[in-house]
């Protein structure tokens, strides 16, 4: 394919291909910017009947044509190119997660070791890891064997050793998949993709194992050395297996890689990619989530490192009743401002996960929905943080059999109070009936600590921009600030606890146009000032003794803050945030918070609160 010169793009046709919906998107220059114009959708057609993902991308194609009054379809099925006046697109990029995206196993010799860079390579490339596979894992090898003969995935990563290290170790794990005579998913007649990505000396006997029984291709290694990572040649040759294997053998796909002007992405890749140049050309810290019906994605860059993770079994319509199974009841009912019986709670999760597209009906609902995002968003945030990990491994001895006895990783990269954006998206999240919804699932799950800007993908649009970052960056900078990121607002938390209505911070808040705040701020207390897109504000901040805004405790902080849809956000409920235990102390506590960031209608909150109330009072 050959690849348009930026200069010359002016009309851009974006479809992310999802597992049940394919999203369309118009993204076209207006004077001298690019802006994202018009939307369409369609349901993804990769299974039967239809078989051909190409219909649901030329139906979702042809929604954006009747709104936009461009005709973007030729006759024949294709897209019309290049764009004269009002016809025609000048190229059509795409991303893809349909067919259940792109599965993979990785091995490696030490499971916090090798095995965990070969799974940030495959996570950074925009896979699914089924499963990963360590000689250190505990698993007798009939049992490792038997589980890659059940996954199938699309393809394995295979790690282990520095260069000139150890061998023998990753020559079993060789030999194991070997054993298992692995299929693909897809393509039953194909040989399996395996990359090799370990100690470069042992790549001769690698091949004489796999490579006449898998497609084998050999990168470098993943850790040359102890002491760093070299996860971008993995990274490449999973997304060119992508492209060539698991596309190509998905139903419709040859064509769909026909219609587009550069290579399809994963979509998770592709949201990957869109966080990090935003991270990288704002030099911020970022963390952001896109939590889905069947998982939960978390991105973060920290100081220029990236890290993805998956959290297959956490999302709000298939796995629901995961959640809340991982979570506990409990823990998901800790933030519902009213007492409900199990039964119901139970029979309505269930009605979700068999009827994954519904909505809520009722105000109860919606609150008991967004109190399962929470602990959906919150476990996935555990997950990635124990996994974005500083590399584990360079303080001990580095003999193979010391390095086995290994119990944990290195120190989480994550931290919150250097956190700059925290971004949400997700149907639950960019779709919620009000932005200050949003906000407060943001606040309760992650508890950003010090100064953070808080920020919601409006319609889903960070796929298509990730895709579009790769062919022309300026747009899809322009495109992510002016269209995608929904600015909710700062949030000021001050790191520590005290007892309820103690003293916390005092605040003096100074606007641009001179208009001068100041406030005191108790422990326990959440408060929503009146601060717009675009407003930016002078705060000095004066925590008490216990209190800390990043400067130490007791050390005064000054940032210029910045408003949005919500406002600027002031959480003093502490770190880590703590509920009430007691059944109706909790209760209110949560409606009264509620409130003041004005989360639901009042009227029909009241009456859904005072409805359950009763039910609170009679149980203490």
């Amino acid at each position: 394919m050959s690849i348009p010169d930026p200069d010359s793009i002016k009309v851009i046709l974006a479809t992310d291909c999802g597992s049940t919906t394919t999203k369309a998107i118009l993204f076209e220059k207006v004077g001298d910017e690019y802006r994202q114009t018009f939307r369409g959708e369609a349901p993804t057609t990769v299974e039967a009947p239809f078989e051909d993902v190409t219909r649901g991308v030329l139906n979702a194609a042809q929604e954006v044509e009747e709104l936009s009054g461009r005709k973007i379809l030729d006759e024949n099925g294709g897209f019309i190119k290049p764009a004269c006046g009002k016809d025609g697109i000048d190229v059509y990029i795409s991303t893809s997660s349909a067919g259940g995206g792109l599965q993979m196993m990785v091995a490696g010799v030490v499971r916090r070791m090798t095995a965990e860079s070969a799974e940030r390579a495959a996570l950074g490339a925009g896979s699914i890891v089924m499963d990963t596979i360590a000689s250190n894992d505990r698993r007798p090898p009939h049992q490792q064997i038997q589980r890659i003969r059940q996954l199938r995935p699309d393809m394995i990563l295979l790690s282990g050793g520095v260069d000139g290290g150890a061998r023998s170790h990753v020559v079993e794990l060789a030999e194991l998949i070997a054993a298992a005579d692995p299929k693909p998913r897809l393509g039953s007649t194909c040989k399996l993709p395996v990359i090799y990505a370990g100690n470069k000396e042992v790549q001769e006997e690698i091949t004489r194992i796999l490579g006449d029984k898998t497609d084998l291709d050999l990168v470098a290694n993943l850790r040359p050395v102890l002491e760093n990572e070299n996860l971008g040649p993995a990274r490449d040759r999973i997304h060119d297996l992508f492209m060539e294997h698991v596309m190509q053998q998905a139903p419709g796909y040859r064509k769909l890689m026909s219609l587009a002007d550069v290579p399809i992405m994963p979509t998770p890749g592709a949201v990957g990619l869109i966080i990090q140049n935003v991270a990288e050309r704002k030099g911020l810290n970022v963390v952001g989530v896109d939590i889905g019906g069947a998982t939960t994605d978390v991105f973060s860059v920290f100081d220029g490192n990236f890290n993805r993770t998956v959290s297959a079994n956490l999302g709000m319509s298939y796995s629901i009743s995961n959640v809340v199974k991982e979570a506990g009841l409990e823990n998901v009912l800790r933030w519902v401002p009213f007492e409900i019986d199990e039964r119901p709670l139970r029979n309505a999760i269930k009605n979700k996960m068999i009827r994954p597209t519904t909505i809520p009906q009722s105000l109860s609902d919606l609150i008991i929905e967004q109190a399962i995002a929470r602990e959906a968003l919150r476990l996935a945030f555990i997950q990635h943080r124990d996994f974005a990990t500083t590399l584990s491994g360079i303080q001990q001895e580095r003999s193979i059999s010391d390095a086995f006895e290994q119990s944990g990783g290195g120190a989480s990269i994550v931290s919150m109070m250097k956190l700059d954006l925290l971004v949400g998206s997700g149907g639950v999240l960019s779709h919620a009936p009000s932005r200050c919804q949003t906000a407060l699932m943001l606040l309760d799950a992650f508890q950003p600590e010090g100064f953070t800007t808080l920020a919601v993908d409006s319609i889903f649009m960070m796929p298509h921009l990730g895709v579009l970052s790769a062919l022309h960056p300026q747009a899809a900078a322009e495109i992510f600030e002016k269209d995608c990121m929904i600015y909710l607002g700062d949030c000021i938390c001050p790191l520590g606890n005290a007892r309820p209505g103690k003293a916390c911070f005092s605040l003096r808040l100074e606007s641009s146009d001179g208009f001068v705040l100041e406030r005191e701020l108790s422990y326990g207390e959440l408060a929503l000032l009146p601060l717009g897109t675009g407003e930016e504000a002078r705060a000095v901040c004066r925590p008490e003794r216990n209190f800390d805004f990043g400067a130490g405790r007791g050390r005064v902080v000054e940032k210029v803050v910045r408003g949005g849809e919500v406002g600027l956000i002031i959480d003093c409920r502490g770190r880590p945030l703590t509920l009430p235990q007691e059944a109706l102390a909790r209760t209110r506590q949560l409606a009264e918070w509620m409130k003041i960031l004005e989360i639901y209608p009042a009227d029909r909150f009241e009456s859904v609160v005072k409805a359950y109330g009763g039910v609170a009072e009679r149980s203490v």
